[in-house]
């Protein structure tokens, strides 16, 4: 994994968000959480890019991720881009995704 170099100059307040996520403990929690924090909107863009993230990390070429997600051409750059040379987040969960659907079957 890379050494992170967020972009998020880090503050408490950012501290404390990101601690307070690191207490969800079930499905439900998240989703309660994630739905008072953020708008419909919001959340359906992170869902979107998750999606297109997985996609990519999958092998799949940007028209046939369009075509599926709907996603913008933008979207998928961006997303993209931070599979190649982000901080490692996605890389980080979509390996632990793996692992646990592998543990799952």
């Amino acid at each position: 994994m890379r050494a992170a170099k967020s972009k998020i100059a880090r503050k408490e307040k950012n501290d404390r968000l990101y601690q307070a996520i690191l207490t969800l403990e079930t499905e439900e929690e998240c989703y309660h959480f994630f739905q008072d924090l953020c708008t419909i909107s919001e959340l359906r863009s992170m869902e979107q890019r998750y999606e297109v993230a997985t996609l990519l990390n999958d092998g799949m070429i940007y028209n046939e991720i369009l075509e599926k997600t709907g996603a913008s051409s933008a979207t998928i750059s961006r997303v993209n881009r931070s599979l190649l040379g982000g901080n490692g987040g996605y890389e980080s969960v979509l390996e632990k995704m793996r692992r646990k659907e592998q543990e799952g079957k």
